[in-house]
């Protein structure tokens, strides 16, 4: 029997449209589906490699429990009765002795199973709930958006009018946006004519194509971002009639903005003063413009700040909420229910970061966070208490959180550690009991997307079932129920129902909407309102204006105007340590082969990039007797790992990128060569911190770079069973 399923791709945040072909119970083909109100037909190659993915030999197919040291990779085939027996006793174990707060809910990237994480975290009564980007990725632009504009805005690829100007900052939209349908988008746009300022020490894709390239030093969005407001208001170049009627706290941003000269921002950054000039001016006297931001902005101790400073241009510049610029989401449908006000006030002030970071972990938040580094101390020294267990879905943290070495050892101090995810990671291997997902193919799941901009639902539908898998929703539930905790909630269809109960309530004539009835309808698309603010008579802020100045930051003693501080760890703040680090090192770049760490073990995305390169201008290359395609070791003071020279004059002179993501499941070590290349061995957890969102330093830092002759990373590589399936 043929069939061809109508359903949705989660291979990173996104939706785009699939048809999936099953033939006798096997997924036979992939393609994308045209009629998909978000991707129109396409899909990336990370979504296209499903089928390969779904049937990987690499795959994590049955329950297993360790049956030998941690670490040591030895392990013993279970039920998942078993499993989950074994999970219920150390979690009961722990919390009777210790408390619920001695036990943290991990997870990574925000897919499908990330609200359902939050919940089960708040029903079993730990505030302590971490995902290595809370505070680096993300958070930081959602919590800037609500406190500016009561919302987080996104460009308007959607409506009938095309945006005439996009800012892109710290962002590489067409290769790595989070939300997968976005790349296609952002991309349309600019083949209908969006002009293009980008703002990237790399040469991406859309600064070949951009009016003006701003290459800056890593690390200083912040001076730049306050460069371009002092340039729009010094020349008055904002929006005065919407700046008169909705904008709160202009006259003191634009004292603010007076030292941010075009000339000392030039002299901080790098970016000639001309062209800060000139792009300024271009994005203030064009509509409509719309800001597409990436986390690249999120890495510094300053970065709520920097964001909030960004965050403030397209609002007064008139270019807020109207067709074609940066609007509000439709939020046509809530995210699953975290029931954050089922857990008690006393246990949300034993959150870690709590009383430090008001705007991550506060209590009274929306969807607090522990702090990371705060969480690590906590595993390693029991300050302020001791952390004992993990659960963990879907985090490979010895990979994406920073200073890799520390997460390792912290995971060692642990009594207990679960551990659920696709594949064996290095995280996985260091479990007491590892859990088998299922993959995207293999779930139900509703999503509202693209993520904030939320007009369309569109339903995942399980379409093959592999060994023991199933998804991490289907898990919490019964574990749930096993550890007799109020769920509000017998089965994740239950949930589903209440999100999509909300739908009706908004929409009367989906008043009879539940999952069985979506399921059959794949998706539902809504039109997208305008000046949301004008008909509500308000912004959804205290004040009902749009905040430049921050009354809830004042409030919390915070400073409620942006500004610019200088990395800790720079050419200007550590001098002596840039004479042996003479190169500046940014992290984090995305490939479109892979999603952070998750792939590399998938044939058809291996072959595309097969080892991880790091870029280096061709003067810095020559300097240091380096030639395109050698391996190389990039150092920092934390330590070294080892990467292949990709030469280019698309970045900026004295400024090396290391991609991120990178270890070797060929490797056969338990470790799965976790240190070799893993540029989160360079990053640290060390403060200063951001003080309102406790944000640590991921780029901007000091390295040095030089030969490794002696990498056995390809002989080991072309030696390996994965290696013939991809050169197949």
């Amino acid at each position: 029997m043929k069939q061809i399923i109508k359903t949705a791709c989660r291979a990173c945040h996104g939706g785009c449209g699939a048809l999936v072909t099953v033939e006798n119970g096997v997924v036979t083909d992939l393609r994308p589906d045209p009629d998909s109100p978000l991707s129109k037909g396409r899909m990336c190659p990370k979504g296209l490699a499903g089928v390969e993915l779904l049937y990987s030999p690499e795959r994590l197919k049955y329950p297993m429990i360790r049956a030998g040291e941690r670490g040591e990779g030895k392990w013993r085939r279970v039920t998942w009765d078993e499993a989950l027996d074994y999970i219920v006793e150390n979690v009961n174990r722990i919390r009777n002795e210790s408390g619920p707060e001695a036990i943290v809910l991990g997870q990574g990237t925000g897919r499908h199973h990330l609200k359902h994480v939050n919940r089960f975290a708040n029903a079993l009564g730990t505030p302590n709930w971490m995902e290595p980007g809370t505070a680096q990725c993300f958070f930081p632009r959602v919590a800037t958006g609500n406190l500016t504009y009561g919302t987080m805005p996104v460009v308007d690829y959607y409506g009938d009018v095309n945006p005439e100007l996009i800012l892109v900052w710290g962002s590489n939209p067409v290769i790595s946006g989070a939300d997968c349908e976005i790349q296609f988008r952002c991309r349309d746009a600019v083949q209908k004519g969006s002009k293009l300022i980008v703002v990237d020490p790399r040469r991406t894709e859309l600064a070949e194509k951009a009016e003006y390239w701003l290459q800056l030093r890593p690390g200083t969005d912040d001076a730049l971002a306050m460069g371009f407001l002092h340039v729009i208001i010094e020349e008055e170049l904002y929006d005065k009639e919407f700046c008169d009627k909705w904008v709160y706290g202009l006259d003191k941003l634009a004292e603010r903005v007076k030292e941010y000269t075009p000339k000392r921002v030039s002299e901080i950054t790098w970016v000639p003063e001309d062209k800060i000039i000139a792009a300024a001016r271009l994005f203030a006297t064009t509509k409509p413009a719309g800001l597409e931001w990436g986390c690249a902005l999120e890495h510094t101790p300053n970065c709520f700040q920097t964001v909030r400073a960004l965050a403030i241009l397209p609002g007064i510049t008139g270019n807020f909420d109207i067709p074609g610029g940066w609007i509000e989401g439709g939020h046509v449908m809530p995210e699953a229910d975290i029931l954050i006000d089922k857990l008690p006030d006393e246990q949300g002030y034993k959150r870690i970061g709590e009383s430090q970071y008001k705007l991550l972990a506060g209590v009274g938040g929306e969807c607090p966070a522990s702090h990371v580094p705060s969480l690590m101390k906590a595993m390693l020294e029991g300050d302020p208490y001791q952390i004992r267990g993990l659960m963990l879905f879907g985090n490979n943290g010895i990979i994406s959180f920073a200073d890799s070495q520390k997460v390792r050892k912290a995971y060692e101090n642990m009594e207990f550690i679960s551990c659920m995810d696709l594949f064996m990671t290095p995280t996985a291997e260091m479990a007491d009991v590892v859990l088998p997902a299922a993959s995207w193919l293999e779930l139900d799941e509703v999503y509202s997307g693209p993520s904030l901009a939320d007009h369309v639902i569109l339903v995942q539908k399980k379409v093959a079932q592999i060994g023991e898998c199933r998804s991490d929703e289907e898990v919490l539930c019964e574990l749930a129920k096993c550890l007799e905790l109020n769920y509000y909630a017998d089965s994740v269809y239950d949930i589903f129902n209440d999100q999509l109960r909300s739908v009706g309530e908004k929409y009367p004539e989906y008043a009879d909407l539940n999952w069985e009835k979506m399921k059959e309808l794949s998706y539902l698309e809504f039109p997208i309102e305008y000046r949301q603010y004008e008909k509500r008579g308000r912004f959804n802020t205290p004040t009902g204006k749009m905040e430049v100045w921050s009354t809830a930051m004042e409030e919390l003693g915070l400073d409620p105007l942006p500004n610019y501080v200088e990395s800790p760890e720079s050419p200007y703040s550590t001098p002596d340590l840039y004479k042996e680090y003479p190169l500046i090192l940014t992290t984090g770049a995305r490939s479109k082969y892979y999603f952070i760490s998750e792939g590399r073990q998938i044939p058809r995305l291996r072959r595309r990039s097969m080892y991880p390169e790091v870029e280096i201008h061709p003067a810095d290359a020559d300097k240091y007797g380096i030639a395109h395609g050698d391996w190389v070791f990039i150092e920092t003071k934390r330590g070294k790992i080892t990467m292949k020279a990709n030469v280019t004059d698309g970045i900026l002179q004295g400024v090396v990128s290391c991609p991120i993501g990178w270890w070797y499941p060929e490797e056969t070590d338990t470790g799965h060569g976790w240190n070799e290349s893993n540029c989160n061995v360079l990053t640290s957890q060390d403060p200063p911190y951001d003080p309102n969102s406790g944000t640590y330093q991921l780029r901007g830092l000091l390295c040095k770079i030089y030969k490794n002759d002696d990498c056995k990373i390809e002989q080991r590589f072309e030696q390996s069973e994965l290696y013939t399936r991809v050169k197949m």
